[in-house]
This record gives C-alpha cells, sequence and structure tokens, in this order.
C-alpha cells in the first residue's frame, strides 16, 4: 500500500528567451546570476553581458576598472574585466547605459555549479543534525544561487533564481551536499564560495544535456523526435491545459468549501439517514481496488452497530486503522475526531493509525451509526487498514479484551460526495531529452566558474550501461559550450540504498557506478563515494556531511592541486594463484586497511560464471581472494550490489573502496552485441 508521494512539479516556459526579445529592451538589464550578494570566479577574465537597446553603448566598472562595449543588432552586448584575486572584502559592480544597475555586496573567490537530481537538491534542513548545522552556519563568505526550476524545449539566455548569504535563517534550504562541500573547501582555502545550485529531483542525465551533443548519440533520434514534436504542440494545447487547470480549480475550491458546510456534514453523519441505496465496499481496503480507479475527492462511509446496555455510557475506542488521507469521524452525527484537513494538502497522515475515543456521554444501547467523511487528494484512498488490517471500537476500559470488541471490518455502505477531476498534466516532462540543459544551465552560460559538483544516476539505473557514454558527453558538452577549457568536475557515485542481498546479485546500480568510474578517464574528475553513508530506507540519505567533506577532498585534489589522498582503494589487476586471486590496487594511501573486522560483499567465479561469497584478507598491498566451493577461479566482484552492507575495504586514510568486478560479462542494461 505505499503511496508515491513526491510529485514533479513540471514548470513550462513556452516563449520568453532573450534571443526573441532583444529588440523589446529599452534599459540595459542583466541576466538574474548577476545580482547582489554574488560571488565572481577569481583568477580569470570575468565575463558580464546583458541586453540594451541596439547599439547602446554599455559601461560596467568593478572597483577602478571599466570596460565599455555597444550592444549589438539584437541588443546583446558583453565585456570581459581583467582578472582580480580572491576577495572577502564586499565591492559592487555598476552597469550604466541609458539607466544604471548597481549589483551591491559581491565577492571575488571561487564558484562552483552544483546539479542533478534529488540528492543534490536536498537540503540542509533535511539532514541530519539540523538544528546544529543551522546554529553554526553563520559563513558570510558563502553564497547560494538557487535556479528556478524550467522547462525549455529552445536554449533560454537566462534563468530565475537570486543569490543568498550564508547564515541560519537561510542555509536551511540550501542543498547540502553543495553547503557542506563550500564550508569544508571555505575552512581549507579562507576564499568567498558561490554555489549555483542547478537540480531537480528524479531526473535523468539526458535531459541535462544540449540537443547538438544529444543528437551525436547513438539511440538519441527517438528522443530527439519527441522533442520537436512536443515543440510544436505545447502552445497549440495551450488553451486546453488552461481549461483543464480552471476546472481543477473550481472543483478543488467546492471540496475545500464541503468541509466547513455544517449542512453537508449532517446530512451525512446523520443516522436516520436513509442509506439503503448506498452502494457496499468492503473494509479494509482502498477504493481503487474497489471499482474506482483513479478516484480523488470525497467519499462517505457508514456503519450501523448495535451497542451493548453494558457499554452504556462507557468511553469507546475507536480504532480505524490507517485512513488514505484525510478523515473526520463521526457518532450519531456527533464530531469525534479526525486527522488532517484539505488546506494545507496533508500527506503525511496517509499511513497513520486513527486511534479516537467517543465519550461516554454519547454512548447508549441500541443502534448507532459511525460516519467517516474521507478525502483522498493523490493516489489511492481509503480506509485501508494497515498491516494487520484489524478495525474494531470496544470500551477503553476492555480494549485489551478480545472477545468484547466488535469488529468493523467487512462491508460498509459508500457515497461518492465529490470527484475531483484529474489533475491536468503539461506534455512536457523534466526527463524530455534537452529541456533541462536548455532552462537551467544555457542561462548562466559563459558566467564564470570553478568547475561543478554532480549528485545524479539514481534515475538512469535502467539504461545503466549507456550512462558511461551520456554522462561524460555531458561533461564534455558543458566543457566546450563554457569555453573554460577542461574544468574541475566531480560527483558522487550511488549510494547504498535497499535492502543488503543475501547472494551475489546482478544489478543495475552497480553497473551505474562503473560507469562513473569508466567517466573518470576524462581529464580534471574525481569521485566522492557514498557507498557506506547511505540508507537501506531511504534514497536519500540524510548524512550529507561526510558526503560533503569527502567531495571537498576531491577538490582540492583535482581542481586545487594539493597533494593529498582523497579517494579510497580502487581496482588495478588481479592475478590467479592457484585456487586463488590477487588483486592489486590504487590509491591505497597509507595502505589497506579492514573496518570492523573481516573484509565483506567479496563474490568469486570461476569459468561457469556464477558468483559465491567469497573469504578475503589483506596480504601487504594486496587483497587476497578465494572460496572453497571455487577450485578454478576466473573473475572477483566487490561490493557489487543496490546495496553491498557491510562492504569495509578502506585505506588507513579511512576512504572507502570503490566497487568493481575484474570480469567483463555481460551485466544488468548491456545492449547485445
Amino acid at each position: 500500500m505505499m503511496k508515491m508521494r513526491n510529485m514533479v512539479l513540471t514548470v513550462v516556459v513556452l516563449a520568453t528567451t532573450f534571443c526573441g526579445s532583444f529588440n523589446l529592451f529599452a534599459d540595459v538589464t542583466l541576466p538574474a546570476i548577476f545580482s547582489d550578494n554574488m560571488v565572481l570566479q577569481r583568477n580569470i577574465k570575468i565575463p558580464v553581458w546583458g541586453l540594451a537597446t541596439p547599439g547602446e553603448e554599455v559601461t560596467v566598472t568593478l572597483g577602478g576598472d571599466s570596460a565599455k562595449v555597444k550592444a549589438d543588432a539584437d541588443g546583446y552586448w558583453r565585456v570581459d574585466l581583467r582578472k582580480r584575486a580572491a576577495s572577502n572584502e564586499p565591492q559592487a559592480m555598476v552597469v550604466k547605459g541609458k539607466n544604471t544597475i548597481t549589483v551591491s555586496n559581491l565577492l571575488i573567490g571561487d564558484v562552483w555549479i552544483c546539479s542533478g537530481q534529488s540528492n543534490m537538491a536536498m537540503t540542509v534542513g533535511r539532514c541530519k543534525d539540523v538544528e546544529t548545522e543551522l546554529k553554526n552556519s553563520d559563513f558570510p563568505e558563502i553564497r547560494h544561487f538557487r535556479v528556478a526550476s524550467r522547462i525549455q524545449f529552445v536554449p533560454a539566455n537566462d534563468v530565475g533564481g537570486s543569490w543568498a548569504v550564508a547564515s541560519p535563517k537561510t542555509v536551511a534550504g540550501w542543498t547540502a551536499v553543495g553547503f557542506f562541500f563550500a564550508r569544508d573547501l571555505y575552512k581549507e582555502l579562507n576564499v568567498p564560495v558561490g554555489l549555483i545550485n542547478t537540480s531537480w529531483g528524479g531526473t535523468r542525465v539526458e535531459a541535462w544535456i544540449s540537443r547538438p551533443a544529444y543528437s551525436k548519440m547513438g539511440g538519441s533520434s527517438a528522443d530527439i523526435a519527441k522533442l520537436d514534436e512536443l515543440k510544436d504542440t505545447v502552445v497549440g494545447s495551450k488553451k486546453e491545459y488552461a481549461k483543464s487547470v480552471n476546472a481543477f480549480k473550481e472543483a478543488y475550491s467546492k471540496l475545500e468549501s464541503l468541509e466547513k458546510d455544517q449542512a453537508h456534514i449532517e446530512k451525512y453523519s446523520n443516522p436516520k439517514l436513509d442509506d439503503s441505496g448506498w452502494k457496499e465496499i468492503v473494509v479494509p481496503g482502498n477504493w481503487e481496488s474497489n471499482g474506482h480507479p483513479g478516484l480523488d475527492g470525497e467519499v462517505w462511509y457508514r456503519r450501523t452497530i448495535k451497542i451493548p446496555e453494558t457499554w452504556t455510557g462507557k468511553d469507546l475506542a475507536l480504532e480505524l486503522g490507517p485512513v488514505d488521507e484525510i478523515d473526520t469521524v463521526y457518532f450519531n452525527a456527533v464530531f469525534v475526531d479526525g486527522m488532517g484537513s484539505v488546506k494545507p494538502l496533508n500527506t503525511d497522515s496517509w499511513n497513520k493509525s486513527r486511534k479516537y475515543v467517543v465519550p461516554g456521554e454519547l454512548v447508549k444501547s441500541g443502534d448507532a451509526v459511525i460516519a467517516m467523511r474521507i478525502v483522498d487528494q493523490a493516489g489511492e484512498g481509503g480506509p485501508w487498514g494497515g498491516k494487520n488490517g484489524e478495525i474494531f471500537i470496544v470500551p477503553v476500559d476492555k480494549k485489551d479484551d478480545l472477545n468484547s470488541r466488535i469488529a468493523l471490518s467487512g462491508k460498509w455502505r459508500y457515497d461518492i460526495a465529490l470527484e475531483l477531476p484529474k489533475k491536468p498534466a503539461s506534455k512536457t516532462s523534466p526527463n524530455t531529452a534537452t529541456v533541462l540543459f536548455n532552462g537551467m544551465v544555457n542561462g548562466l552560460i559563459p558566467y564564470g566558474i570553478k568547475g561543478a559538483i554532480w549528485y545524479q544516476g539514481e534515475s538512469n539505473a535502467g539504461n545503466a550501461y549507456i550512462y558511461r557514454e551520456r554522462f561524460p558527453a555531458m561533461i564534455s558538452d558543458w566543457r566546450e559550450r563554457w569555453g573554460q577549457g577542461d574544468f574541475p568536475f566531480l560527483w558522487v557515485q550511488l549510494a547504498n540504498f535497499r535492502a543488503a542481498p543475501t547472494a551475489p546479485e546482478n544489478s543495475s546500480w552497480p553497473v551505474v557506478r562503473e560507469s562513473q568510474n569508466k567517466t573518470l578517464a576524462l581529464p580534471n574528475t574525481g569521485t566522492a563515494l557514498a557507498i557506506d553513508i547511505g540508507d537501506a530506507k531511504d534514497i536519500h540519505p540524510k548524512n550529507k556531511q561526510d558526503l560533503g567533506e569527502r567531495m571537498a577532498l576531491a577538490a582540492r585534489k583535482v581542481a586545487y592541486g594539493e597533494d593529498i589522498v582523497y579517494s579510497g582503494p580502487t581496482y588495478k589487476s588481479m592475478k590467479v594463484d592457484g585456487n586463488k586471486i590477487i588483486l592489486k590496487f590504487d590509491n591505497i594511501g597509507s595502505g589497506l586497511a579492514a573496518k570492523d573486522g573481516g573484509l565483506k560483499q567479496f563474490a568469486i567465479a570461476g569459468a561457469d560464471k556464477q558468483f559465491v561469497w567469497a573469504d578475503a584478507v589483506i596480504v601487504g598491498d594486496t587483497v587476497v581472494v578465494s572460496s572453497e566451493t571455487v577450485a578454478e577461479p576466473v573473475a572477483v566482484r566487490y561490493a557489487w550490489a543496490i546495496n553491498p552492507e557491510g562492504c569495509n575495504l578502506y585505506n588507513k586514510e579511512d576512504l572507502p573502496a570503490s566497487p568493481f568486478r575484474t570480469d567483463d560479462w555481460k551485466v544488468r542494461t548491456q545492449p547485445a552485441k
């Protein structure tokens, strides 16, 4: 009975891009990224651009330096200010044409793009130790720009968003990985850090690649055709979409009003109401499985019971189990209790058990009517009963006496008081190829940056093998378009998630991790592992602090050239020695270590390709792997699972080894040759 509660809001910007509206501007304007509290990239020429009247002269002044340029025939202008060293002192930039714009409180430091899906979008406010983190988040030299979520069919030349300064009042809504990464870098370098957070939960890498780059990839033609179809049809469907939006708003407004409509409530809760014409429904159970698939709205349930004489005047425990989503309960027309309300939208109580008390003054012998007003606004609805499905009424003082209970499971009568129309859905999705590059990346280019950090890949588990082509292609695409050479690009390898396997498995998440590792062949790249700090029950692990620290280590090595150990052991080579396989590693630092006991999550196979759990021991700078059941081994895998729980090969710098395999056998999602 699990219900998907994370809904993706798709925002469609249909027409307004700078490309099509240059001549509409009379005043000098700047893209949103140039605004108060921003951080400009140190040690490179600083690009500044915007719009003006064609031919208008624009002057940009920063400190004692100025640069002039005339807007071209489309109204576009750009200057490149001289290189500047890092500065913690707030400065102002003045842009002057027919009008004047002043950008205040800017710093010079390092700017990092933070992108990906929900684990990059996950905020500081959702992390562990949040109260302590917020209390200690006063870092005026760390700034954050949140790019608005926008879908575009063609490249937009601006993004929505604004800069904010790190403080206990602001960072709760910031990217957690980005903030903890920036905090560690700032403490090490004492240089201002700017974070440009352009991320969207549940998105695939294909959405973040430009059309020219994506069109060159194998298997992209269908996606490009879909993109063109949507681009051609979405504007034509705008009126139809608006009509459905208005219909939904009207129905939803009525649903809200019914919550306070006493006549409506009295009608349905009145024990004298003749409900013999109502249909019957089995409780517990959701109404989707009882003949109403997709139903959202308000439904009333009624059940008549016989109250024994011995119960008269006693408080009654009314246990209804979980009700999806919102309920108000009446006993002989008198309100007893309820959970949730239509507005604001309640999404947290759908799986909470309802345990109410009927006051003794309402309890008299004879017939009594229990009425439930149930409102569901998304997904399944109704009194579904939870794990044991037990619902009953019983005197409070006899609650533990099973023989005293009146069971409420079985047939109830029900009536649909109001059915909501289907929520209008845009014809677009944030996973349409190229649309997030168009709407959330292109408008940032060519803002000066130090590099990029990335946390994404969960949504590409379905094409995990092809990810090794598309992910590096995206990196190369961004680098080419930014025109800053091979700027540092760092990413998080997917964390452990879900139940640990009881036997070696061949799942897709390890293939995503392998594809991410293959991408390290690109220059100036690095990865931070999360294989040991995930959460089996939560795809959004709350420990983003350790992850930020590991990401900062990678940056210090890759972006800043420090001579440090930033990575755990990575597989280098293997050698078969009788019934054993000897493994060698790079990035061993001060040496290999088994954390918390003997090595785990090693598997070994012979020529039959059937992996079994293996014994593994550290011998010097190698790991020796064997199994009594595999006399002639040919391959080893380590941590090759969606959740290789307990994987514990580290180096002595306490950094975990990356999952790997020594074979090249076909894996999940790998296309046939």
